[in-house]
């Protein structure tokens, strides 16, 4: 309490005993220490062993004067000793900024043994953090270091490894990217580090019984605020952060938390994370707004959406069948909200359903949320001490229904599969007494013959005799409302592949060759697998892929081009229709290798990736693409390594902003190369349409070396020649830079000034042209960009460098970002 009265009255009696007056920054709320002994909001802390005093606003001597003063959090953690449930280790903390890292300190931070790099680690049991102040913001616990800024990996502010950790009335923060304010003492305030977003961690938490009150957590990237703890409550807290930042197990009550980007969430865990009585503020400026970026369950009760316009508000951003959330009592500005109301089989309703009593229930016409229940698990922990008053038939209620496996395929003649449920506790607390029910999703009854055990496992057999699969959900639920999913695809039984009627024969005509047969396809349609080789001679030596078939389109036409010429081409035919595996592949070859005259001479080369063959090709060899993994020497810094037994590439789906298929990179290094047959080569132009994955484009994962080079003029051999570089750097969190690059084996060089651009996102056209001795680069993208008052954001990319002509004529991609969700789809 903030109380003046017993501030003058305290300092009357320290001035006749000759002690210390206030010795916090806040005079509004005093604290004194004298002969040991801490005086704060009318309370007095005797310090010793377990029970230290810190502030850094003491000079030396005044820290001296105790064993238990201290005046950096480095020395009174040194000297820290293992708590336990009943004596804690209690650190007491005064108004002020300690810096946790040194932000003068200009070494680069680099984690050991495989880990990120950590600013402390700590590890004592029963640790209690008590800031001597009620406004979180006074006592500040900071550093501002994140990946590629100040660090090589994600810097982690803390790593706490001990059960009952308590931190309390403070601010645990992360200033790389966001402004320290601190009006108590302006000189103490800091400016972020750099203003594009990076990861940037505050806190991991290694133990069980773990709670935050009244505490800021500051960061934007990756924020983790205790993350890792078994069991974790945060209660009117205050959180800030962009994607993949919050703690996925934690229940969070009473708290208000901002969100400057639309996945504050990677995932939650399976048990689910629970939101009580909380705010939200939509603090971007988007139109849509998820909890994960990947898919976990969450229950929000109680709770309020605030958004200054309008937003879609869904439980994840690629969401499941499987998925299951509960929400009760939710607005958005004020106005009821149903999340996720786009994908509605997430979405539960538990308002009028038993569950919510897991949640919150009402005594005495008073709403109580249930905490005691949620965070109880085996050893009846109760950190708000509601036992006493909590109703037992709310002591032990369940919050979650999980079943295994989640997504699974059956056929039918084959064995029936056995899927299990498991109703639970928060925090995953198997109860074995709740009966689950099973059923099918309406209209697909007849797909499957279900028998129910006792154990509430289910035995699925399949009963699919149509042509095609059929995708649906096997449900699982709890009479109190608790629901989940399997994802089931039913196969029909498999007949076998469908027999030649007429033999594979091969046709050349129009500058294309063809391939004819016949398959006994009882009327389905032909799904058969061709594969186009160019071989060294007529027994089929020395066969490489040139084109494949798929999406179950049978690539019956190769067209001819003059890197053909000289070979003999070969195609493989695996039959195949919906209903059966490919059978074996029958092969036929030409009787020549392939004529110049019939083929196209056109020097123009045209794919959208459809038909290229993935599968490793690390030759060079003229006429061919090399497909293959390679680390440049420019990333060498970076700890990451080629895998030449695994694939690079993949044909496939894109994510996220990567819209339709397209070829993607599967391993961070993934490398085309094209050489051409000609020795000698003038002027070239490449046009490149590119979906990234990500949306806000930074284009890769982080500025950990990771770009994408476009080559031109280039010798594949020598790794010489010319290329366009689009490389995300620490400048921006929402733009790449594009530069003009020039290779000499393999060491690259830039040759124009780099152009920070936010056009790398969907549909962007890249257009990289060698005319003489002049290179130039254009790319914009049809996707609306956001506005930006930053002058040096440019939303189109013009480049242009005067270049020494070479006769090279080769190309390719290379990619050192990570994949997944950071890949580019070409």
């Amino acid at each position: 309490m903030r109380n003046t009265l017993l501030y003058l009255l305290l300092l009357l009696i320290s001035s006749f005993a000759g002690a210390q007056t206030n010795q916090s920054l806040d005079p509004a709320e005093p604290v004194i220490a004298r002969h040991n002994v801490l005086h704060y909001n009318g309370v007095q802390i005797a310090l010793g062993e377990r029970c230290f005093y810190l502030n850094g606003n003491l000079t030396v001597d005044e820290a001296d004067a105790s064993p238990y003063i201290f005046r950096t959090f480095q020395d009174a953690a040194a000297q820290l000793t293992d708590g336990d449930e009943h004596n804690p280790m209690q650190v007491y903390i005064a108004p002020y900024v300690y810096w946790i890292d040194n932000p003068d300190d200009p070494e680069v931070r680099r984690g050991k043994d495989g880990r990120e790099p950590f600013g402390m680690v700590v590890k004592c049991e029963y640790l209690q953090l008590i800031g001597l102040n009620d406004n979180a913001a006074n006592v500040v616990l900071a550093s501002n270091r994140g990946q590629t800024q100040g660090a090589v990996g994600n810097f982690t502010m803390f790593d706490f490894h001990g059960d009952g950790l308590l931190v309390k009335n403070l601010t645990m923060g992360n200033y790389c990217n966001v402004d320290l304010d601190y009006p108590l003492k302006p000189e103490l305030s800091r400016e972020k580090r750099m203003s594009a977003i990076t990861q940037a961690h505050v806190a991991y938490s290694h133990g069980d019984k773990v709670m935050a009150e009244n505490v800021r957590f500051i960061s934007r990237l990756n924020m983790n605020p205790l993350n890792g703890a078994k069991r974790i409550l945060f209660k009117d807290c205050h959180m800030e952060s962009t994607d993949d930042a919050l703690t996925g197990n934690g229940v969070y009550l009473n708290c208000t938390l901002d969100f400057h980007a639309p996945r504050p969430f990677w995932r939650s865990d399976m048990g689910g994370a629970i939101f009580l009585n909380c705010d939200f503020y939509i603090r971007h400026n988007g139109n849509r707004q998820y909890f994960c970026k990947s898919v976990g369950p969450l229950s929000i009760i109680d709770s309020r959406f605030h958004s200054a316009q309008p937003v879609y508000i869904g439980w994840t951003h690629t969401p499941t069948d499987w998925l299951r959330c509960y929400q009760s009592a939710v607005t958005l500005n004020g106005v009821p909200y149903l999340i996720g109301h786009e994908h509605p089989v997430n979405n539960i309703d538990i308002t009028r359903k038993d569950v919510l009593n897991a949640y919150r229930f009402i005594n005495n016409n008073e709403a109580v949320y249930n905490i005691y229940n949620l965070l109880r698990g085996d050893d009846d922990w109760d950190p708000l001490q509601q036992k006493a008053g909590t109703p037992p038939e709310y002591t032990l209620l369940p919050t979650c229904l999980s079943v295994y496996p989640l997504t699974a395929t059956l056929q039918t003649g084959n064995d029936p599969m056995t899927f299990t449920a498991d109703v639970k506790r928060h925090n995953n607390f198997s109860m074995n007494d709740i009966p689950v029910k099973w059923r099918v999703e309406n209209g697909y009854e007849e797909l499957v013959r279900l028998t129910m055990n006792e154990d509430n496992s289910c035995i699925v057999e399949a009963l699919n005799n149509e042509d095609e699969a059929q995708n649906f959900t096997l449900i699982a639920s709890a009479e109190n409302g608790l629901e989940c999913a399997t994802e089931l695809t039913v196969l029909p039984g498999y007949l076998p592949a469908p027999a030649f009627l007429k033999n594979p024969v091969l046709t050349i005509k129009d500058k294309a060759i063809t391939i004819d047969y016949l398959l006994d396809l009882a009327h389905r349609d032909d799904q058969s697998l061709i594969t186009w080789y160019r071989c060294t001679d007529y027994k089929g030596c020395n066969a490489i892929p040139v084109a494949v078939s798929r999406l179950n389109q049978p690539l019956t036409t190769y067209p001819l081009t003059r890197d053909d010429a000289g070979y003999y081409m070969m195609a493989t035919v695996q039959p195949k229709h919906v209903r059966c595996h490919p059978g074996d592949a029958v092969s036929v070859i030409t009787a020549k290798p392939i004529s110049k005259r019939q083929v196209s001479h056109t020097y123009t080369y045209e794919t959208d990736f459809r038909n290229f063959p993935t599968v490793n090709q690390p030759e060079i060899i003229p006429g061919f693409w090399t497909v293959d993994g390679y680390k440049p020497v420019d990333t060498a810094e970076y700890d990451w390594e080629i895998y030449p037994d695994k694939e690079y590439w993949y044909y496939g789906e894109g994510i996220n902003g990567a819209q339709g298929l397209g070829l993607l990179q599967c391993q961070r290094g993934a490398r085309l190369l094209y050489t051409p047959c000609e020795e000698n080569t003038g002027d070239m132009r490449i046009e490149l349409l590119v979906d990234p994955c990500k949306t806000a484009g930074q284009g890769f994962g982080s500025a950990t070396g990771q770009y994408m080079d476009i080559y031109i003029k280039f010798d594949t051999k020598t790794l010489s020649g010319y290329g366009l570089r689009i490389m995300r750097t620490t400048k921006y969190s929402n733009a790449v830079d594009f530069q003009l690059m020039k290779y000499t084996n393999g060491n690259a060089e830039p040759i124009s000034e780099p152009i920070s651009t936010i056009c790398y996102r969907t549909g962007c056209t890249i257009v990289l042209e060698a005319t003489g001795n002049k290179l130039s680069a254009h790319a914009e993208t049809i996707t609306r960009l956001p506005e930006t008052n930053d002058a040096n954001l440019k939303p189109v990319v013009n480049l242009e460098a005067i270049i020494e002509t070479n006769i090279y004529g080769g190309t390719g991609i290379q990619h050192t970002g990570t994949w997944g969700e950071n890949a580019t789809m070409l």
